[in-house]
């Protein structure tokens, strides 16, 4: 398919849409910058999101408020121990036309059947029903009783998860993490923040969340992203970075040392879609070295397997990224 390069008056639109949103989701989350970057990227990139921070810190909210923001479907599911993959797929139910007394069955959906699902506390149920989500994620179809069936466009999943807490969870599998085109991490908000945060919730004005862009709007945002431009060296770079996660001879020190399994291909797939996402939401229509910086700890965080030496030294995967673009540096301008 040919795509014609966009006009400045299309991109200015799109460009409006995206502050609007922006400003949607600022009326009921303080604060988060970076992140609300980050899920914006992962939304323009057609990419899912995992997102991980301590209690409290307003996963849920974010997603959302998001949700609101945006005029797609939106499903909530909470994930828990119990849960079973025909909760989250769907099931089967047996009908009886009454009046014809003649039976069938009839295919009833779940709500993976949406644009956006919320996976709460993902690592909170078993394999079994974690594995449901792999087709959806990697396919965007559910497979059942032997019938593919489409998911709608956009669809986008937004996982949550607690670092901290390990009683009655599992950790999600590194098939599963490799889908996430992000792993985004909540940190603790500033002074002025937290204060801003208090009395935003404990009063009784509530935020009223306008929905600003629809499916059509976000489905031009994505084709849009393809379009962004990036240059040879820059795809050299990210593809210099991506290999040397993986151990073995001519690797960075960092990664012999701490890294016991590297990133694969998807996960350079995934860098230069973040970063033309990036680039686009700053209103460019070139990647540059900044926007695979930027967003390098979140695309690579959750497909690096580290070693023992890696967990004895309290050593974390964002500390060997930050050593990895140390020993790569970015290819002058």
């Amino acid at each position: 398919m040919i795509h014609t390069a966009p006009t400045e008056a299309d991109l200015q639109s799109r460009l409006t849409e995206l502050d609007a949103l922006r400003a949607a989701i600022g009326r009921a989350v303080v604060g988060q910058a970076d992140v609300v970057e980050q899920l914006l990227v992962a939304l323009l990139a057609g990419g899912h999101v995992l997102l991980e921070g301590v209690p409290g810190l307003g996963k849920t909210l974010l997603v959302r408020t998001l949700g609101q923001a945006l005029d797609l479907g939106f499903r909530r599911v909470q994930f828990t121990p119990d849960l079973m993959p025909s909760d989250l797929l769907g099931t089967e139910l047996l009908e009886e036309d009454h009046g014809t007394g003649k039976r069938h069955f009839r295919f009833q959906e779940g709500p993976v059947f949406t644009q956006l699902l919320l996976a709460d506390e993902l690592n909170r149920t078993p394999p079994k029903t974690q594995a449901a989500l792999l087709e959806a994620m990697a396919e965007h179809t559910v497979s059942h009783a032997g019938v593919t069936r489409a998911l709608p466009k956009p669809f986008f999943v937004l996982a949550t998860q607690n670092p901290i807490e390990q009683a009655g969870t599992y950790p999600l599998p590194e098939a599963q993490l490799d889908r996430f085109l992000l792993h985004v991490a909540l940190g603790y908000p500033d002074a002025d923040e937290e204060q801003a945060i208090l009395a935003r919730t404990t009063g009784t004005a509530e935020a009223e969340v306008p929905r600003v862009m629809g499916a059509d709007a976000v489905l031009a945002l994505q084709a849009l992203v393809r379009q962004v431009h990036v240059s040879e060296d820059l795809l050299a770079w990210i593809t210099a970075l991506v290999r040397a996660t993986r151990p073995g001879e001519g690797a960075p020190e960092v990664v012999r040392e701490y890294v016991r399994w590297g990133a694969g291909p998807r996960a350079g797939q995934s860098l230069v879609l973040a970063a033309k996402a990036r680039a686009l939401l700053q209103g460019r229509l070139a990647a540059t070295r900044e926007d695979v910086a930027a967003l390098l700890a979140p695309v690579l965080r959750h497909r690096l397997v580290l070693s023992f030496a890696a967990e004895a030294a309290q050593i974390d995967a964002d500390a060997v990224i930050a050593g990895l673009l140390r020993a790569l540096p970015a290819p002058e301008r």
